[in-house]
């Protein structure tokens, strides 16, 4: 099979890439806001708890929320100063959610305060794993699912391959490509933590074609004595998904409705290695993360390490806008969503922002009917039929959308939407589906 002899998965789309403006920015860190917004959930999972009260003090790197319970992390200080506040604040999907506001000291340095180390040498799997917990971190790469929940794997399970998923098939995005460029040893030192805590023999670093340079530069650091390897995939979306990457990689498929360990393969984003690699020895809580930020409406386009909780407002000032701004995507223009607010904060979850003006925004005048071309059946990842499912989202048949046409299994890459010739946007029909048949079955 050709696509086999590429490293890649069948079907799939080819959008521009729009990576040129950003992949040679080296990360560069970003200042702290005059006052960080800092949600209380920002992962799948109970909100966490505060364990700090309003006018007390606190410093870069403080807990200021424990988890609350096994899914659920910690939140900590994203700088030095006074919480102002517990109260609602704005949350990415646009409703209200438990959090605080932080004024920073003016003047704050970045310095963070040091925890309990977490030695890879010297500590079990059950410690690293509660080591990452501790220092709330979840999947980097945008699903904010907590890290620690995913590298337990269930009793009479096994794995015995790590994924590193450095693919970012994300057209604009370049943060995983410069955490490799940039951050190479932090990754190995996570892989080390990984493979002790899964019992994983081996793991497979995975980096599309367009990032060679990074590809080589895993390849010349590598270190003898870990059991590393580096593959280059074809560029293709949406490879980044994990379902996707395995099968490219190791020709294993996902059962539908189960995890990676099904197929004895964990797999974790390599900004998530890179955290866990960088923060354990120091026992540190996560404050900050790379992302990037670009896009036709941005001027200081590139790759920063911004202290979680900065308001979007503030990031976009700081980068300078132009007044025809119209509108600003999180994640990416495929998978991403336009914000609500421009008062959100940078949450763990969001590797990167996209700025568009009126002139580059595609405003469809009028959706046509569905012609029945097939092109989104040929594009879909995981071989649904998006047509067939988005005639029965236009009646509301939403519980046989998902017992007959396999709707859960859509991971809303949104490459029916794109290849769609009438404009159909399938994959937001798709997502009000799956929300309101999680809100039936909830009920």
């Amino acid at each position: 099979m050709l696509w086999r002899r590429h490293k890649t998965f069948p079907r799939g789309i080819h959008p521009p890439e729009c990576k040129d403006e950003t992949r040679g920015s080296p990360i560069r860190q970003f200042p702290f806001a005059p006052v960080m917004v800092i949600p209380m959930q920002q992962h799948i999972g109970k909100p966490a708890i505060p364990v700090v009260a309003e006018g007390q003090e606190v410093a870069r790197g403080q807990l200021l929320a424990r988890a609350d319970g096994f899914i659920s992390v910690p939140v900590h200080a994203p700088a030095s100063g006074v919480v102002k506040r517990i109260a609602l604040v704005p949350n990415i999907d646009g409703h209200m959610v438990p959090g605080m506001y932080l004024q920073c000291f003016p003047g704050a340095t970045q310095e963070v305060i040091e925890g309990t180390p977490c030695r890879v040498e010297t500590t079990t799997p059950e410690q690293i794993i509660d080591a990452v917990q501790q220092a709330g971190i979840v999947g980097l790469g945008g699903a904010a699912f907590p890290a620690h929940a995913k590298l337990r794997i269930p009793e009479g399970k096994t794995v015995d391959t790590l994924l590193i998923n450095g693919v970012e098939c994300e057209p604009y995005l370049t943060t995983d490509h410069r955490v490799m460029l940039e951050q190479t040893d932090d990754i190995f030192l996570g892989i080390r933590y990984l493979l002790k805590a899964t019992g994983a023999e081996r793991a497979i670093i995975a980096v599309e074609a367009n990032k060679q340079d990074a590809a080589e530069k895993l390849r010349r650091q590598a270190p003898n004595n870990l059991p590393v390897m580096v593959e280059v995939l074809a560029v293709k979306y949406p490879q980044g998904a994990e379902k996707m990457v395995i099968q490219a990689l190791l020709n294993r498929e996902v059962p539908s409705g189960h995890h990676p360990y099904e197929v004895h393969v964990i797999g974790v984003n390599v900004a998530t290695a890179a955290e866990i690699g960088r923060l354990l020895p120091h026992g540190r809580g996560i404050q900050e993360r790379v992302i990037t930020i670009t896009g036709p409406g941005v001027k200081k386009k590139g790759n920063y390490r911004i202290p979680i909780g900065t308001p979007l407002r503030f990031a976009l000032e700081w980068v300078g806008v132009g007044d025809d701004l119209a509108e600003v995507f999180l994640g990416g223009p495929m998978m991403g969503q336009a914000v609500p607010s421009l008062d959100i904060p940078i949450t763990k979850g969001i590797n990167g922002f996209v700025a568009f003006t009126e002139a580059q925004i595609y405003r469809a005048e009028k959706v046509l009917p569905c012609i029945h071309c097939g092109y989104c059946v040929a594009a879909c990842p995981v071989r649904l039929n998006p047509a067939r499912l988005g005639l029965l989202a236009k009646r509301e048949r939403y519980e046989e959308m998902a017992r007959s046409f396999d709707l859960m299994d859509c991971f809303e890459c949104g490459a029916c939407s794109y290849v769609c010739p009438s404009r159909i946007p399938l994959v937001q029909h798709f997502r009000v589906a799956k929300q309101r048949i999680k809100k039936r079955r909830a009920a």
